[in-house]
C-alpha cells in the first residue's frame, strides 16, 4: 500500500529522473494527466494499469489513487515539474490525513519548470 507522487519535469526526456523512473517501473497503477503518459511511456510495464484524465481532475486522480493503493496496489501519482510545487504531493497528503488513511506516501521531487528556465537563461 504506497503510494509516489511523482514530477516528470519540466516537458523533456532528459529532465526525467532516475527516481521517477524506478518508482514507474515499481508501480502496478500509473495515475496522471493523459497528456503526461507520452514523456513516461517507456518506462511503464505491459501490465501496468494506465488511468488518464483530462484538465482540472486533480481531486479524481488523487481520490483514485487511495482507492487503488488501498486495495494493495503501488500507484504512482505523476505531476508536471516537481509534484510538491504545484503538483499533486500537497494534495495527495491532504486527503491521507483526511481519510486517515495507512497508506505510505513517497514522495519524488522532479526538475521544476522555473528551474529550467532559470537555467536555460543563466539566471540560477
Amino acid at each position: 500500500m504506497r503510494i509516489y507522487v511523482a514530477g516528470i519535469g519540466p516537458g523533456s526526456a532528459e529532465d526525467i529522473t532516475p527516481a521517477l523512473q524506478q518508482a514507474v517501473a515499481d508501480s502496478n497503477v500509473v495515475v496522471g494527466y493523459k497528456y503526461y503518459f507520452q514523456f513516461i511511456e517507456k518506462f511503464i510495464s505491459d501490465d501496468t494499469v494506465c488511468i488518464d484524465t483530462g484538465m482540472k481532475k486533480e481531486r479524481q486522480r488523487a481520490e483514485m489513487a487511495f482507492e487503488y493503493a488501498e486495495k494493495g496496489n503501488t500507484v504512482c501519482v505523476v505531476s508536471s515539474g516537481d509534484a510538491g510545487i504545484y503538483g499533486m504531493a500537497p494534495l495527495i497528503y491532504e486527503m491521507k490525513r483526511e481519510k486517515e488513511s495507512k497508506v505510505e506516501i513517497v514522495s519524488i521531487p522532479g526538475i521544476s519548470a522555473f528551474q529550467k528556465a532559470a537555467s536555460l537563461l543563466g539566471a540560477p
